[in-house]
């Protein structure tokens, strides 16, 4: 499967025909975990980053970081910081268009 949105969604519209609904959500679920796992990769390497480089952190646990399946909050604006990078969660509806109704919950960094 390519990582393209398209695929992405080709994928559980796909899967909601031959799966129960409990275990299409846990396999999305676990998607949207190994999204952000990749996504703090990638970033760190933009920023032309290497592991062993990053303040505060060994390169085994920048690994772990980048590669676990759940992260605390604190954690990842940790890490952010060290990236030097903020961090910002919002809020919003899913059906709200534009997006404009969103809050801003954190902002850090």
């Amino acid at each position: 499967m390519k990582t393209g949105s398209k695929e992405y969604t080709d994928f559980f519209s796909e899967a909601n025909k031959i799966m129960s609904p409990e275990s299409v959500v846990r396999a999305e679920e676990k998607a949207n975990q190994i999204m952000l796992n990749l996504k703090l990769g990638e970033l760190r390497k933009e920023l032309g980053i290497k592991q062993g480089d990053i303040k505060g952190f060994s390169q085994s646990g920048v690994s772990k970081i980048e590669g676990r399946e759940d992260l605390k909050i604190s954690t990842l604006i940790s890490y952010c910081k060290a990236l030097g990078v903020e961090v910002e969660i919002k809020t919003f509806l899913k059906k709200a268009l534009p997006k404009s109704r969103s809050k801003v919950l954190l902002r850090a960094g």
